[in-house]
């Protein structure tokens, strides 16, 4: 089983090598949330994930006798990046098995790091199978990104750091994949201060520790937002602790981790992927469960592809109102056009899109539709504005 003095050790070998990231309160969530949070800003490592305090640890010990082995692992994002960049590091050479869809632009930054790469398999468990397969042919060391006691011990210098900058923590919230970061942090946590909740999260389409620990049933998704959490076999190491040492494990859905990423994005100007807003996501979702305690969330990782975070943007300008479609119906008259976007502009919204439609309609030929996206200023701002037209005896419909 895990200790803390494993944990205090790779503590040691992390000095100077990852980044002992801040842990500060943010008032605002604070407000929001009716619990005293604090965030662990572990999207600030180099590799922007909390990834490469295992792969640093567990290679550093790889290295301690003075041998120089290759090492391989298996990832289609952060722990890649993570054992490339220390095993460059070290002088080590890397190979990284990477799944076929793997976006692009996480293979050239691994590549970056002077590691091999091999593009190969549909699944995660395919790549798997032909990283161990490699490791034997080639006299290779697997590095496994979560079940295995380096790795674990490395993740566990979080919840040294948490407590030594705020010691009155009461709970901490950590996000779960196959176990690794959870089962560090409470180790550490637990013998540090008994009395500290800690409390894993999930996401519901990926809820494979919940359904070993909980023997529940909940069924396994094809995808989700927080893939650095998507894991559909976690590991047994890390299992074993998480019975003994951790005190609760949530499930949030999709949209919770949307608006926890918007949120962060907006109110602590600070970039997370869909895995490191899991912890706010949670607190968010199960408010009463965390009211009035003074909580400890880890932000694990920043690498979100751009893409994806401007689709999640423009949800979120749509879940908040502040993006809307209305659909207004008129006589198709000269000066229509201009009389409803006045009527628009005077009341305080800006028009993103205007689209008419003349052919695509069931109105009389005589009529036009009307569809805009607005930038308004919430909700209440957009039911302004539906009865301001109204009241000019014009046909408005707000389009969810």
């Amino acid at each position: 089983m895990l200790s803390l003095k494993d944990i205090q050790q790779a503590a040691v070998r992390l000095q100077g090598q990852v980044l002992d990231t801040p842990c500060v309160e943010s008032r605002t969530l604070s407000q929001i949330t009716g619990a005293d949070v604090f965030l662990k800003f572990e999207n600030l490592q180099f590799t922007a994930s909390f990834k490469e305090r295992g792969a640093c640890n567990k290679l550093s010990e790889l290295t301690s006798g003075g041998e120089r082995p290759g090492v391989i692992a298996m990832s289609a994002g952060n722990h890649a990046q993570g054992v490339a960049y220390h095993a460059q590091r070290l002088g080590l050479r890397a190979v990284i098995v990477m799944p076929t869809f793997t976006p692009g632009v996480k293979v050239a930054r691994t590549r970056g790091f002077g590691a091999e790469i091999v593009l190969i398999g549909d699944t995660l468990e395919a790549a798997r199978a032909h990283a161990l397969e490699l490791a034997k042919n080639q006299g290779l060391t697997f590095v496994h990104p979560y079940d295995d006691l380096a790795i674990m011990a490395g993740q566990g210098t979080i919840g040294i750091e948490m407590l030594r900058t705020q010691p009155d923590l009461d709970v901490l919230v950590v996000p779960i994949g196959g176990g690794g970061l959870i089962a560090g942090i409470a180790t550490a946590a637990k013998t540090i201060k008994p009395g500290i909740e800690v409390v894993g999260v999930q996401v519901q389409r990926f809820p494979a520790m919940v359904n070993l620990i909980k023997h529940a049933h909940y069924a396994q998704g094809a995808s989700t937002i927080a893939d650095g959490i998507a894991v559909g076999a976690p590991g047994e190491l890390c299992a074993e602790v998480i019975r003994q040492r951790v005190d609760e494990l949530l499930l949030v859905d999709e949209g919770d981790i949307e608006q926890a990423i918007v949120m962060l994005l907006e109110i602590e100007k600070t970039l997370v992927e869909g895995a490191g807003a899991a912890a706010l996501a949670a607190v968010l979702k199960h408010r009463s469960r965390f009211a009035g305690k003074r909580v400890g969330m880890v932000l694990s990782g920043g690498n979100i592809d751009p893409m994806l975070l401007a689709s999640i943007i423009g949800r979120g300008m749509v879940r908040s109102g502040r993006l809307a479609r209305i659909v207004v119906s008129a006589r198709d008259v000269p000066g229509t056009l201009a009389r409803i976007t006045t009527l628009v502009a005077d009341a305080g919204a800006n028009i993103d899109e205007v689209h008419h439609q003349r052919a695509f309609t069931v109105l009389s030929a005589q009529s036009v539709e009307i569809e805009m996206v607005l930038q308004t200023r919430g909700h209440e701002h957009v039911d302004e504005i539906v009865s301001k037209l109204r009241a000019q005896d014009l046909d408005v419909r707000l389009v969810h």
